[in-house]
């Protein structure tokens, strides 16, 4: 049967499918599209909105896109890279912005903007917006007029009624535009678009399309004891019941410390049995020996999956007619580049070369490829699993590996005079929203390794800002307003410095040593590294859960740095995020006591040089330095 939608054109942004995942949440049915779509596509669309993306309108391969579109009598909403398509095709300009922006800004709506235009109806000015662009509109389009703006974007928020179009700087898609939803709504609601979807359908669709894709085959799971793996078991278990069903949890030595058998204890008190446990660890530590290339060693742990997976459905006597399932999110495939106009942020595990192959042989089933976290966690909900496997942090199936950077001791020319550069840039920025007089006593650093990043939807390879109180090294948090004044200095710096795209803040340092005995040491992932960073993430979660803060957040990581005084010494970051949908994110300000509880208990590990903070948002930073 034909349904009502909206139709999102996808122009290889990192949100594209959040967009469409807004208005499906709000009870609009809404559909993904290229926007190199023959008008055929969008019978039955009520709106058309076209997503941000990662290259400029004026770059020589951008996405194909059908300006056709754009005489259809159908209302139009174009956001950031789609703002620009918009403007353009009525005669706009668009060129490189004067100043970029990332993260946080302040909409300041026309002296009538809620009553003259469609989109802020209830809506009061001025409202926080999520940017993430170095373009701009320079000239608006014919017809268009400004009702927004903000400090560096004169024509944040157009309109042309009589075309019945719209085009927004800022994305509302993403929960750090609070109204995002509202204009959402409001947009539908001007499409004559009525509501058509819900959670009850999603899942009868999910279980309708496990029973056609299994097609009478029975499905081995990749079970990595995660939210997205676990989900998925229940659904197959729901839809092909357990005899045609067997998960496949692999201990890739990755783990975090006892997880493994945490995992299948859960299981088991839920009634999920139909699962056997491998413990594949010395082979996966054989497999990424020597690698420092955050890609390659991505790559070789998903490939290694496929080698394992085949071993084992060999001894299990698991003929070819097995599907392999995996518990993909969108996210995943978005960030590793899986759609035609995305660029690529980080290779997922699942998504390398062998699963590749397998996904063009049919041989591939993936339940929840289009949701976001928090809508799986909604399904497994419906499913009636209990919270302490739905709500669980997320935890990839590459596990601790992808936490610990790895480097092979040698000098890069080229990284120490980027350093350098980044050096100078942080240098050269104004601190002051710490306190007034708060620069002198900062010491400001460039740490000598590269973390990925993800701004403007492309990604990012660079190198982050420490921070260090001269006088009073755990002081930062004790400052009034200390998560605005944090989050202020942190865009600051990410927004200024081109080479920089993380702000750490100094924890904790042993105080036997001094700055210059820490150096890049050459370090890999091996199983001394993984048993120190077990250690060190075990002290963190156990006080997350014991002062009820691990249900507040969306996840912590542990990073191991190969920055120490010796081989045998590490540092570590501190990384714990609040998120709704893994898209973007905010550090989360944990209480002073108990960083203070986490920082003392860490402390004593002889094996601890230093402690950072990871105070960046998503964008710039992803969640994980790899």
């Amino acid at each position: 049967m034909s349904r009502e939608k909206i139709v999102v054109l996808d122009f290889g942004s990192q949100y594209a499918h959040l967009i469409a995942k807004r208005f499906r949440m709000l009870g609009f049915f809404s559909e993904i599209a290229l926007p190199s779509a023959t008008l055929d596509v969008f019978d039955g669309a009520k709106g058309i909105v076209f997503s941000g993306g990662p290259s400029s309108v004026y770059d020589d391969n951008t996405p194909d896109f059908n300006p056709q579109i754009l005489s259809l009598d159908i209302p139009i909403l174009g956001l950031c890279y789609g703002h620009y398509i918009v403007q353009m095709g009525y005669g706009g300009k668009v060129g490189k912005a004067e100043t970029g922006e990332f993260g946080f800004a302040t909409l300041d709506f026309t002296d009538d903007a809620n009553s003259k235009c469609p989109l802020f109806k209830g809506i009061e000015g001025p409202q926080q917006v999520w940017m993430s662009h170095q373009d701009g509109v320079l000239q608006l389009g014919s017809g268009f007029e400004a009702v927004g703006s903000t400090k560096d974007c004169r024509f944040a928020a157009t309109q042309n009624l009589e075309a019945k179009r719209f085009s927004l700087q800022f994305h509302c898609e993403v929960t750090d535009t609070p109204c995002g939803n509202q204009i959402f709504r409001n947009f539908a609601e001007y499409c004559g678009m009525s509501r058509n979807w819900d959670q009850d359908t999603v899942l009868t669709i999910i279980l309708d399309n496990i029973k056609k894709e299994a097609a009478g085959r029975n499905v081995l799971l990749f079970l990595s004891g995660g939210v997205d793996s676990t989900i998925v078991f229940a659904l197959l278990n729901k839809a092909l019941g357990q005899e045609r069903v067997l998960g496949l949890h692999i201990d890739n030595g990755f783990m975090r410390k006892n997880e493994s058998a945490l995992v299948a204890e859960s299981y088991r008190k839920f009634g999920l049995t139909n699962f056997i446990v491998e413990d594949a660890a010395e082979s996966f530590l054989k497999a990424i020996a020597g690698l420092t290339d955050p890609q390659k060693k991505r790559m070789a742990v998903g490939n290694h999956f496929i080698t394992v997976r085949n071993e084992v459905t060999a001894k299990q006597n698991l003929d070819e007619s097995w599907l392999l399932a995996q518990g993909t999110l969108y996210p995943d495939i978005i960030e590793s580049g899986g759609t035609k106009n995305s660029h690529t942020i980080k290779t997922h595990h699942n998504r390398v070369d062998g699963i590749q192959q397998l996904i063009e042989k049919g041989l591939i089933i993936e339940p929840i490829r289009d949701l976001y976290k928090d809508e799986v966690r909604a399904i497994g909900k419906k499913l009636g699993l209990p919270d302490a496997l739905v709500m669980r942090h997320p935890f990839p199936g590459p596990g601790l590996s992808i936490n610990v950077l790895c480097n092979d001791g040698k000098e890069n020319p080229e990284d120490e005079r980027e350093r350098a550069l980044a050096q100078e840039e942080l240098d050269a920025i104004t601190l002051d929203m710490f306190c007034p007089n708060c620069t002198a006593s900062l010491k400001r650093s460039v740490l000598p390794v590269r973390s990925v990043g993800v701004q403007g939807d492309f990604r990012t390879y660079r190198f982050p800002a420490l921070l260090t109180f001269r006088d009073e090294g755990d002081g930062f948090y004790h400052f009034p307003g200390k998560r605005e004044k944090i989050e202020a200095c942190s865009s600051a710096i990410t927004n200024s410095a081109k080479h920089i795209n993380r702000t750490c803040i100094k924890l904790y340092q042993r105080p036997d040593i001094k700055d210059c005995d820490l150096r890049i040491q050459e370090a890999y992932c091996d199983k001394r590294r993984l048993d120190q960073l077990r250690e060190v993430d075990d002290i963190v979660l156990t006080q997350l859960h014991k002062s009820g803060w691990y249900d507040k957040i969306f996840q912590h990581l542990t990073i191991d740095l190969p920055y120490a005084s010796s081989q045998s010494h590490a540092t570590f970051v501190l990384r714990p995020v609040i998120s709704e949908d893994v898209m973007t994110a905010r550090f989360a300000m944990l209480p002073a006591e108990l960083l203070n509880e986490i920082v003392r208990q860490i402390a004593r590990l002889d094996f601890v040089d230093a402690l950072y903070f990871d105070a960046t948002n998503k964008p710039p930073a992803t969640f994980g330095w790899e």
